[in-house]
């Protein structure tokens, strides 16, 4: 079944949204739109930050938000260089 969402968001906004995570540390929501360079509407945060979580970039803790995506080439090459035991 398909969920048809109310406030989709842009690709320009989950971007935004992924840099401004990038360049943070451990974040709260109420922290996160205050540093977003424009506002976001509340449900369509929400659903780039369930993306984002289930994508694997990000945790969502009673804490906050927190990026952990690692882009590092040298990483990628270590992991498929590995061996598994």
């Amino acid at each position: 079944m398909v969920q048809i969402l109310e406030h989709a968001p842009n690709l320009n906004t989950v971007l935004m949204v992924e840099e401004t995570l990038k360049k943070s540390d451990l974040i709260s929501l109420a922290e996160l739109k205050r540093k977003l360079p424009r506002k976001v509407m509340h449900q369509t945060l929400l659903t780039i930050l369930d993306y984002l979580q289930l994508s694997g970039k990000i945790i969502i803790s009673i804490k906050g938000i927190l990026w952990i995506f690692n882009e590092s080439p040298k990483l990628k090459k270590a992991i498929a260089l590995g061996t598994e035991h």
